[in-house]
């Protein structure tokens, strides 16, 4: 009785091994150019060249145009951009962004290639 469980002990590991052996030459080929391109996407072309975008005007803008525009800027910090120009003018200079609450030099040098007056 111990052979015909050692011969189907053996078939069911030459079989075991024909369905592994199966399945690694179907395995998906090594990922194409194609698909390694998503793994690591090109640079979008408006953070490669910053100065090629479209500036906004600060006198002009509405705050969605301007947090749309502006790096770090949402529509809080736009909203409070256009109050203070209805508040006070128009802007005479993009450093006097500076003057608005919630807007830093580092915010303004940050977004200068975006902005116009």
């Amino acid at each position: 009785m111990a052979k015909p469980k050692l011969v189907a002990f053996y078939l069911s590991l030459a079989l075991g091994g024909a369905l592994c052996h199966g399945s690694v030459s179907a395995a998906p080929e090594p990922a194409s150019p194609a698909v390694s391109q998503n793994v690591h996407p090109a640079p979008k072309p408006e953070a490669a060249a910053p100065s090629l975008q479209e500036q906004v005007s600060i006198n002009e803008a509405t705050a969605e145009q301007l947090s749309a525009a502006m790096n770090g800027v949402g529509l809080k910090k736009a909203q409070a951009i256009v109050n203070y120009r209805e508040q006070y003018g128009p802007f005479s200079a993009i450093q006097q962004l500076n003057e608005v609450p919630g807007i830093g030099n580092a915010l303004i040098e940050r977004n200068a290639s975006r902005l116009k007056l």
